[in-house]
C-alpha cells in the first residue's frame, strides 16, 4: 500500500527477516479499498436494471461521486495531519502533507481517470509517471500503478461475468495469458535489475509501454476516422441515452 497509520509510521529497527504477506498488509487500507471496490461494483450492477436516463439511472451514477470524494478526503486528511505518510517514500517523506499538495495530487488522480476513460486506456499507465513525479521509487510505482489498473479491470469482469456479457471460454483463455505474461515478465526484470543494478529500468519500460500504447491509439484511431470519412459515417457525439 502507499500508505501506513502513524507518526512517522511508528518505525521498527531494520531486520533482515521478511515479513509475510498477512503481517505487510496493511488491513485497514485494504479495507477501505475493498469497500470502494464493492461499493462501485454495487452501483454498476443496478444501474443496468433501471431505465436509460430515468431519474434512477442518474442517481445510481452520481452515487459514485461522494463514495470517491468521500474516501479521497479521509485519505488526504491523514496525510495533511501527519496520522498517515507516504511509505514507500522513505526518508524523503515530509512529516505532513501540505493541503495544496493533496488538492493537487488529488486533481492529477481526476485527470487521469477522466483521460484514461477517454482513451480506453488502464490508469495505471498515467499514474505510473505520475508517482513517478511524486518522488515514489520505481518499483514502488510499477507495482502501485498495476494494482490500479486490476482493481478497475476486476471490477469490470466482475460485472460482466454477473451480466452474461463475455464468453467464460474467451475470458478464461485471456485470464490465463494476462496471468502467465506477467509472472514470467516479473520474473525476468527482476533479474534484469539485479544483474544491472539499477532499479531505472522500471522507468524506462514504462516509458516505452505508454510510446507504444500512444502510436497504437492514433494509428487505430486515425485508420477509423478514415474509413468513416470514405463511407460517409456519422463521426459526432451520439446521445447519452442511447441504448
Amino acid at each position: 500500500m502507499a500508505t501506513q497509520t502513524g507518526p512517522a509510521a511508528d518505525a521498527k529497527p531494520p531486520s533482515d527477516k521478511a515479513p509475510s504477506i498477512l503481517k505487510n498488509v496493511y488491513w485497514k487500507e485494504f479495507g477501505l479499498l475493498a469497500f470502494v471496490w464493492v461499493a462501485f461494483l454495487g452501483l454498476q450492477i443496478t444501474k443496468n436494471y433501471v431505465a436509460s436516463c430515468s431519474g434512477w439511472y442518474w442517481v445510481l451514477n452520481s452515487l459514485q461521486i461522494p463514495v470517491a470524494i468521500g474516501v479521497t478526503m479521509y485519505e488526504a486528511h491523514g496525510l495533511i495531519t501527519g496520522k498517515r505518510v507516504l511509505s514507500s517514500k522513505g526518508s524523503q517523506q515530509q512529516s505532513k502533507l501540505r493541503v495544496g499538495q493533496a488538492l493537487i495530487y488529488s486533481l492529477f488522480g481526476i485527470l487521469a481517470g477522466i483521460i484514461g476513460g477517454l482513451l480506453g486506456m488502464g490508469g495505471g499507465f498515467i499514474m505510473g509517471p505520475l508517482f513517478l513525479e511524486l518522488g515514489i521509487h520505481p518499483q514502488v510505482s510499477s507495482a502501485t500503478a498495476t494494482f490500479t489498473m486490476m482493481f478497475s479491470s476486476s471490477m469490470s469482469v466482475v460485472e460482466y461475468y454477473l451480466l452474461h456479457r463475455f464468453p467464460m471460454p474467451y475470458a478464461s483463455y485471456l485470464t490465463a495469458v494476462a496471468f502467465v505474461a506477467a509472472i514470467v515478465g516479473q520474473h525476468c526484470v527482476r533479474k534484469l535489475i539485479a544483474w544491472l543494478g539499477r532499479a531505472s529500468l522500471v522507468i524506462f519500460i514504462l516509458a516505452s509501454m505508454i510510446f507504444v500504447s500512444a502510436l497504437t491509439l492514433g494509428g487505430v484511431g486515425i485508420s477509423n476516422i478514415v474509413q468513416k470519412m470514405q463511407q460517409h459515417q456519422y463521426m459526432g457525439f451520439e446521445s447519452l441515452c442511447k441504448v
